[in-house]
């Protein structure tokens, strides 16, 4: 909603919010500078709107926000991507001139612990654009396709991944966000490595590792870290995430781990998906098919991943001797599981 004031200015409200209104439509009641000036509003009516306790806002250098309350995080958004496209021409929305990407981008289409700040924003070369707090514009020759997400020219979540890698400090982070990218099935691993490598992203150690991990089948944190810690050990490495499927065809489980000569599975399960009772009853009666069909299953939370591996260690070694003297094989056959064969150097 456009709000009004009653101080005297160069242009009346009512037709400066007519001249406005179309634009607020359409870019979440933001404009810019260059668009307020196609719109034949004086400087001197954007000046007197925008004062201390006047009923526009400056969010960024030549973008404006039509309203006195804060803006969501939509709003900031879409701000960066109209400031890094700037008066290059074209509709900014169009995703021609700039696009969000990154972590920021990944977060509006709802990937879980994709951190919404900073503002990555990838700017068409040859243009570049001067960084500004909480925006970071990437100026790139290797322009993506893009989408738009909530009104907001973004770049697809392939390219918005990669973008948010090639940047990220933390390790576990780059870990979780790009496990959570492809556990969501908004990529392939294999996508995602090639992605990856066009972004000269792989020459990141940490990088480098989550797309091996996600190679491998791993598809959370807590799997990568259980991986860590059964890669230092003489266990046999499991298949990871594979289906499960009883005699006559149909589906039992799909375990975290599993290792299909000896039936043994590990199963790392949250507690914060399981305060619900339907929730906690599932876990349970998932366990139970497994157990039902000859399968023999460690249990633990992401926790006891990180902070006691060598006891979950323990534990797997522990029924992988077991189920060797067992008299029969479990009930159960793992297929459609592939291990991508790509190269990491």
């Amino acid at each position: 909603m456009i709000t009004h004031s009653s101080a005297h200015v160069p242009v009346s409200a009512p037709a400066t919010a007519r001249a406005v209104a179309p634009l607020a439509r359409r870019q979440l009641n933001l404009v810019t500078a260059h668009q307020l000036r196609a719109a034949r509003v004086p400087s001197a009516t954007v000046a007197g709107r925008t004062r201390p306790g006047g009923p526009w806002q400056r969010l960024l250098p030549r973008v404006y926000l039509l309203q006195t309350g804060p803006p969501d995080e939509r709003q900031r958004a879409l701000s960066a991507v109209l400031y890094a496209a700037g008066p290059a021409g074209g509709d900014p929305l169009g995703g021609g001139a700039a696009a969000l990407t990154g972590g920021a981008a990944l977060a509006l289409i709802g990937v879980r612990g994709a951190p919404p700040t900073p503002l990555d924003v990838l700017v068409r070369a040859p243009r570049t654009v001067a960084p500004v707090p909480g925006v970071r514009p990437l100026t790139t020759a290797r322009w993506p396709a893009t989408i738009t997400v909530s009104g907001i020219p973004s770049a697809r979540p392939l390219r918005a991944a990669a973008d948010f890698a090639a940047r990220a400090e933390d390790p576990d982070l780059v870990r979780s966000v790009l496990a959570n990218v492809v556990q969501a099935g908004w990529c392939h691993p294999q996508d995602l490595h090639g992605e990856l490598r066009a972004a000269r992203a792989l020459a990141r150690p940490a990088v480098r590792g989550a797309a091996a991990e996600l190679v491998a089948g791993v598809r959370s944190i807590a799997e990568a870290r259980a991986r860590d810690a059964l890669t230092a050990t003489d266990l046999p490495a499991p298949l990871w995430n594979a289906r499960l499927y009883t005699p006559d065809g149909a589906f039992l489980a799909s375990p975290d781990a599993y290792w299909p000569d000896e039936g043994v599975a590990l199963e790392i399960d949250s507690a914060e998906y399981h305060y619900a009772r339907d929730s906690w009853h599932a876990t349970l009666r998932r366990r139970l098919r497994l157990e039902a069909h000859g399968v023999l299953v460690v249990s633990a939370t992401p926790s006891m991943v990180r902070d006691a591996p060598a006891e979950v260690v323990a534990a797997l070694r522990a029924l992988l001797g077991l189920a060797a003297h067992r008299p029969a094989p479990p009930a159960a056959t793992a297929r459609g599981h592939e291990q991508l064969r790509l190269p990491f150097g």
